[in-house]
């Protein structure tokens, strides 16, 4: 097959030296019954190593596919291990200490008071979602904590009589809970794994909780310490799966795999269908109001 190509380039190279030298061409003459033969000529036989004198190696390459769900993986992959070298650097330290500092029940405690601080948003949530039922015992948690749990530094609710146990909820579940998809995965500065359709939920319950919480939670002289504290508690009880995930092989990936699986069994909670192998990187076991991991 190779050769009625060469036969067919020394006829068009024929054809320009042609054109090139005007003299040449009334003398020579194209033999058609040798450029014939020579399309009909057996191939030339191997050298002795078996081999063509020439060969050309053909490498296919394609463009490296990113993982479904994580467009950005190079960009995340790098502000992942930017989070992770200041996390290390002074983050982490200042975990350690506070728990070597402060007392588990008052690590809880603080815990506590800050899931309690959510309950409003949970509460417009199930609304949302047209569950009544369970915004009813969302606010009944919150009206007991806040009052027999001192400002909800205990879950009173979760115990006997009331059993009604601690079910977080947001903007972002509701979507996801109507069809909305997660969208890209992203890894961001301060607010760490998430994806557009969280980022843009968790955004909304930030802006409106102090509007549902009230005073002192309006005034930034209030929330930006809570909000320090409030992160630092989570860093803190999440130290020994943030010591895990990075041994694995690839920490990025397994941070990656761990925080969607969770967000999906999340929302099929929602629809009734529950999942009980998911392993927690954030905020405390949905549908149970005791399993601080710490």
């Amino acid at each position: 097959m190779l050769l009625p190509a060469i036969a067919a380039g020394m006829l068009i190279m024929g054809a320009q030296v042609a054109t090139v030298d005007a003299s040449l061409e009334t003398s020579q003459v194209v033999d058609v019954a040798s450029a014939a033969a020579a399309l009909n000529a057996p191939a030339a036989p191997p050298s002795a190593n078996g081999m063509d004198e020439q060969t050309h190696d053909i490498v296919v390459t394609g463009a490296e596919r990113t993982p479904p769900g994580d467009p950005f993986e190079n960009l995340n992959a790098k502000s992942f291990e930017a989070v992770q070298s200041v996390d290390k650097a002074v983050v982490e330290p200042v975990a350690k200490a506070y728990n070597k500092g402060l007392p588990k029940p008052v690590r809880k405690g603080f815990r506590n008071f800050f899931a309690n601080l959510q309950e409003p948003v949970a509460f417009a949530a199930y609304m949302l979602q047209l569950k009544p039922g369970k915004a009813m015992e969302t606010a009944g948690r919150f009206t007991i904590n806040t009052t027999l749990g001192v400002a909800g530094l205990f879950d009173v609710a979760k115990r006997k009589p009331f059993f009604l146990p601690y079910r977080p909820n947001g903007l972002a579940n509701v979507l996801g809970y109507y069809g909305v998809g997660p969208g890209p995965y992203m890894y961001l500065p301060v607010i760490g794994p998430t994806t557009l359709r969280d980022i843009i939920g968790d955004t909304v319950d930030k802006m409106a909780m102090p509007f549902l919480i009230g005073k002192p939670f309006t005034d930034p002289a209030c929330v930006i310490p809570a909000t320090i504290l409030n992160q630092l508690g989570e860093r803190a009880a999440f130290d020994d799966t943030v010591q895990r995930i990075r041994k694995e092989d690839d920490p990025y990936a397994a941070y990656r795999e761990l925080y969607l699986k969770q967000r999906k069994a999340e929302i099929e909670a929602l629809h009734g269908r529950r999942s009980h192998d998911v392993v927690p990187v954030y905020g405390r076991r949905m549908g149970e109001g005791k399993a601080d991991p710490r």
